[in-house]
């Protein structure tokens, strides 16, 4: 009987699973492992009892303990129906309630929540810079994990290790940058795809200097991001026809000894950077490049300088640019220590507040408050004590101002056997322009 119930119960839930899915109202990435891996294993289960219960009846009646007897069901009695009808009715909602509460633990256990709030605390950096970055509406699970039963199985199987480093509060601070992800074309390839023409993109960018009138600076230029099959454009490095592989010997993929060229017509060049041995690239590790090589951060961001998290927040009014040296006084109070974010809101208050006290001239106090507001969010969202956390700390391969970024090949050092060289001229991925358009 018991096997009878699970085996029921487990073709009930799966065929309402399964329907849904052909609806289309299941599109997670674990709905599929739950419906035709989890829910067959139960039903199996349940068919296997019912052997299981047919020899222990056996041997029960072997050795004269007697046969149970069953309950008579008569349809015919007006209370024998009120009672079957309502156990049917009962059944079904309860079904309904196991469906409804599956569906949502099954829901919550892959949103971002669970993922930087509940058990994964030391993300809690990540989950901050995620809800203020562009792909705020993805969820941690469509990229970290993606599609199918070996992905969910490895990366599950990360995830208990993980647990138990929580648990046991032995997990590195900070958490490094660089994560175990798939090819970033079974992922990010289900909503961007490299051989999409783009051509050259406008990016102008807004600096500010630490006078007393925040002089701003404007700086535009057209990025060469290209066509597919376009050589010297930046997204020639990810076109599915050029195989673009790499030695890397450090943690977070900044030291590159050796490149593996394989173009569409078949030529094959290797590079090797200036001073490398042979020792230290076959001690390296070798990748294929992807999307990920350089858009290494583009999910949950941190700003590699507080100068840069300034400007930002100026050029976006966050920071107000009319009043005098803010720029100078906001980027030393966020450059300074502090033992907890608590401590840091506190000193960036009363030390900017502080300042002007000292400045002659009346200042505009709602301009004031909107900078110690703006500043202290600036804080909250690129430094973490607790997880040592801070600008800097994630190298942003996009571009090279930060970071060694695109010069970690391009940087006139990586040379063929035959002389040619990886190019390192600046037009060949962008162009500076006079004014802004």
């Amino acid at each position: 009987m018991v096997g009878a119930g699970i085996t029921t119960a487990a073709a009930i839930v799966f065929v309402a699973l399964a329907t849904a899915m052909a609806l289309g109202l299941l599109s997670n990435p674990y709905a599929g492992l739950i419906v035709y891996i989890a829910l067959p294993v139960v039903f199996v289960i349940g068919l296997l009892c019912i052997p299981v219960g047919m020899r222990l009846q056996r041997r029960a009646l072997a050795q004269g303990r007697g046969e149970a007897e069953w309950p008579v069901v008569d349809l015919r009695q007006s209370r024998t129906r009120r009672v079957a009808f309502t156990i049917t009715v009962l059944t079904a909602i309860n079904m309904v309630i196991v469906l409804v509460a599956g569906y949502g633990t099954l829901h919550y256990m892959e949103s971002p929540q669970f993922c930087g709030q509940v058990c994964h605390e030391p993300m809690h950096p990540q989950y901050t810079a995620w809800q203020n970055a562009r792909h705020s509406k993805v969820t941690c699970v469509q990229c970290h994990i993606g599609e199918g039963s070996e992905a969910f199985v490895h990366y599950k199987t990360a995830g208990v290790r993980q647990l138990v480093h929580v648990i046991t509060n032995n997990y590195p601070r900070p958490i490094p940058g660089i994560a175990d992800m798939r090819p970033a074309l079974e992922t990010c390839g289900n909503c961007h795809w490299p051989d999409r023409p783009v051509g050259d993109v406008l990016r102008v960018s807004r600096t500010f200097g630490d006078d007393e009138a925040n002089t701003e600076t404007v700086t535009a230029m057209t990025l060469r991001v290209g066509t597919p099959g376009q050589r010297g454009s930046i997204h020639w490095h990810a076109d599915p026809s050029v195989r673009v592989e790499y030695v890397f010997t450090d943690g977070e993929r900044q030291v590159i000894p050796w490149v593996k060229v394989t173009r569409a017509d078949g030529t094959v060049q290797e590079y090797t950077a200036d001073g490398a041995t042979e020792a230290e690239i076959a001690g390296g590790t070798t990748k294929r490049m992807d999307c990920l090589d350089c858009h290494n951060v583009v999910a949950h961001r941190i700003a590699t300088s507080a100068e840069e998290a300034v400007d930002l927040a100026m050029s976006v009014g966050q920071v107000p640019q009319a009043l005098p040296y803010v720029r100078r006084e906001g980027v030393k109070l966020l450059q300074e220590t502090y033992a907890t974010t608590e401590d840091a809101l506190a000193a960036i208050n009363t030390g900017l507040r502080g300042f002007y006290k000292t400045q002659s001239g009346e200042v505009d106090a709602a301009a004031l408050e909107r900078a110690v507001t703006g500043l202290q969010a600036v804080y909250q969202r690129n430094v973490f004590p607790i997880m040592k956390v801070g600008f800097g700390v994630y190298p942003d391969n996009i571009g090279h101002m930060s970071s060694q970024g695109c010069f970690r090949c391009h940087d006139g050092g990586h040379t063929a056997k035959d002389g040619t060289a990886i190019v390192s001229d600046c037009e060949s991925c962008h162009k500076m322009l006079d004014a802004v358009p």
